[in-house]
């Protein structure tokens, strides 16, 4: 990526010129100086980004100004030219933060490669001042379930490609994920990955987030700042929750989409860039495209590799997996030594609806790793799941402690008048509300001390109130 501004620094013109005309071939902006106190003046009225600075210049030593701009916050990469080169005074100029040190004479092809260099190594250290980059390889789904093993097959055949995908699935299912394996399987896992969370950054904003600002473009502007399509040149940029940016901005991401180009917010120089776009969504953006919120247009330009993450309410043979990998990285992460779940806390997991789907069942784990005793499998309750929280199964009940059944006596009245003997109807109903009283209102414990499920006892309870409302 072209730099901004390059400041050539050298007392003879023949340098400063052959340097100055090949970068500009490149597309880069320089400006020469034959003095110390020009290179000064460039360097105190313009940003500048890369200097290349001769050891010895009229009006001082070069080393003099590489010294002074070493205590300078937000200096330009510096190379150092030198016609009489010692070890001691490239040793020296290292020390002072020279990127490199070049000896004269020199090839065209040594300064093209060296500016490369220099780019390179700007974009990243960019990267590491704005993002904590901290995706790790090792991150991966997890699941053996049919939908996500088709899901990672699909991912190992879209990741070598430079296809643009697009991610959904409800909150908390790992769509990041999905994305992270994306990039980590691609061509482009040494480049930069970048993250913009559409729906997390102020829509007077965003246009500065995605395409950076010029000095003074707007109030608080004090200074150039890069955008993450900049930032991600060469690698790849997450559009996180894709369905929640602004209207006004659509058309422009579309002509980025499309073309890879854009001008910074207040600036007029159009800028190349070379980037794979990951698009995530929670969203339907057909139905959004319909209400007329959503450029239909970009979605068709986003769309062209979907993917969808089931719910885990639909993958429930992943639940257990996730659970253990869950509770060994928090036993790790506070040097805990818990063996694992009781039956109870199983058959609860795995009857739980999880509406924040992995997210939260890892909350969840994690919060009950804390409460549990140590050395002891983690109970039901410790998981924080209510009775009602639990969805009804004819197959199979959670196992609770076991609770005293009453005698016949107490849990019907005794009719020995043949006139007043009740019907089975009310028998059966006065049966249940008798264990409904006995267990104080909880369904869960009726339903296991009457030896049925806790789905036939809701049938039941709403027959009694479709026949009460009739009477």
């Amino acid at each position: 990526m072209p730099f901004e501004k390059i400041l050539v620094a050298d007392g003879k013109l023949i340098i400063r010129k052959s340097i100055a005309d090949a970068l500009r071939a490149k597309r880069h902006s320089v400006v020469t100086a034959s003095t110390i106190s020009e290179a000064e003046k460039f360097l105190q009225r313009d940003k500048i980004d890369l200097m290349f600075l001769d050891v010895k210049l009229d009006g001082g030593a070069g080393i003099d100004l590489l010294e002074r701009l070493s205590n300078t916050p937000d200096r330009p990469i510096v190379i150092v030219m030198s016609g009489s080169p010692t070890i001691e005074e490239a040793v020296s100029c290292t020390r002072m933060g020279a990127f490199d040190y070049l000896t004269k004479p020199f090839s065209i092809a040594q300064i093209e490669a060296l500016v490369q260099k220099a780019s390179v190594y700007t974009q990243v250290l960019n990267v590491n001042r704005t993002f904590s980059h901290d995706i790790s390889k090792s991150l991966h789904l997890i699941g053996n379930s049919a939908s996500m093993l088709s899901l990672k097959q699909l991912i190992q055949k879209v990741a070598p490609t430079e296809a643009t995908v697009l991610i959904s699935g409800e909150n908390g299912t790992g769509k990041e994920l999905v994305a992270n394996d994306i990039h980590n399987l691609s061509s482009r896992a040494d480049g930069p990955y970048i993250k913009i969370n559409c729906a997390a950054i102020s829509e007077t904003l965003i246009e500065s987030e995605f395409f950076g600002h010029e000095k003074g473009a707007y109030t608080g502007a004090t200074e150039r700042r890069e955008g993450r399509f900049e930032l991600a040149n060469g690698g790849t940029l997450l559009l996180d929750e894709i369905s929640e940016i602004p209207p006004n901005l659509q058309a422009k991401l579309l002509r980025v989409l499309q073309e890879r180009e854009f001008e910074r917010v207040g600036g007029t120089k159009t800028i190349k860039v070379d980037v794979r776009i990951l698009a995530t969504t929670n969203r339907d953006l057909k139905k959004a495209v319909a209400e007329g919120t959503f450029r239909e247009d970009l979605y068709y330009r986003l769309n062209v590799f979907p993917l969808h993450v089931p719910p885990l309410k639909d993958r429930r043979e992943d639940i257990i997996l996730l659970a253990e990998t869950f509770l060994s990285r928090a036993a790790k992460k506070y040097n805990l030594k818990i063996p694992g779940f009781t039956p109870r806390a199983i058959q609860a997991m795995l009857r739980y609806r999880w509406p924040g789907n992995v997210r939260e069942l890892q909350n969840c784990i994690e919060r009950a790793a804390i409460l549990s005793t140590e050395n002891t499998a983690i109970e039901w309750e410790a998981l924080g799941i209510s009775d009602e929280e639990l969805e009804a199964s004819d197959s199979e009940t959670i196992v609770r402690p076991t609770i005293e059944k009453p005698s016949v006596s107490h849990s019907i009245p005794l009719y020995t008048n043949r006139e007043t003997f009740p019907s089975l109807e009310e028998l059966e109903r006065e049966h249940i509300m008798r264990a409904l009283e006995l267990t104080k209102g909880n369904r869960t414990h009726a339903a296991n001390l009457l030896k049925i499920s806790i789905r036939t006892l809701r049938n039941k309870l709403n027959e009694y109130k479709v026949r009460d409302a009739a009477a």
